[in-house]
């Protein structure tokens, strides 16, 4: 009897650890200032896929994660950049050229306002274009103003201190000025 009950309690601790340890969130290394460097290798094809992601300093109302701007990357070169402001996003305003959807979406970079027409993705994330990308690695201030279900609201973003050289070898990007 008693046999068994301290074999449920070894297997329940036993489950325990190894569930709080296979769970656990690794942390990524930095890539320098706020930015985050996440680097794997597709077991089918050998690509070296690196992602980059910078958290946003601010909350959106109704959201209960910060905004987050992902950089993707594959074999050295440049693949997608999105916006990902963690709240309902309003619907697409316009029809990209190719009869996407796309937002408008007013971004700031440093002292320079500029409008721009995001492919908007399931209400989920904005695709950002590659020269907001550009202009956002070099930047010390990065904000974006859009509509959401709660009404128009500002991520607030502190991108400075990124390591350019990471960036240009696993995406091929340099900074750019607005």
């Amino acid at each position: 009897m008693m046999l068994g009950y301290f074999r449920k309690i070894f297997a329940y601790a036993f489950l325990s650890v190894f569930c709080v340890t296979l769970f656990a969130q690794q942390t990524a290394p930095s890539a320098g200032g706020s930015w985050k460097m996440y680097e794997a290798q597709d077991p089918m094809t050998a690509a070296r896929k690196v992602r980059f992601e910078l958290e946003g300093d601010n909350y959106l109302r109704g959201a209960d994660h910060r905004p987050r701007v992902v950089v993707f990357c594959t074999n050295g070169k440049f693949q997608l950049a999105d916006f990902r402001p963690n709240v309902r996003i309003a619907p697409p305003d316009r029809p990209g050229f190719w009869s996407q959807p796309q937002m408008e979406v007013t971004v700031r970079v440093n002292d320079s306002h500029s409008h721009h027409g995001w492919n908007w993705v399931n209400g989920e994330f904005l695709a950002m274009d590659k020269n907001t990308t550009r202009e956002l690695l070099g930047a010390n201030l990065f904000r974006v103003e859009l509509p959401t279900s709660q009404g128009v609201q500002i991520a607030e973003f502190s991108p400075a201190g990124l390591d350019t050289s990471l960036v240009n070898n696993a995406c091929g990007l340099t900074p750019k000025k607005p």
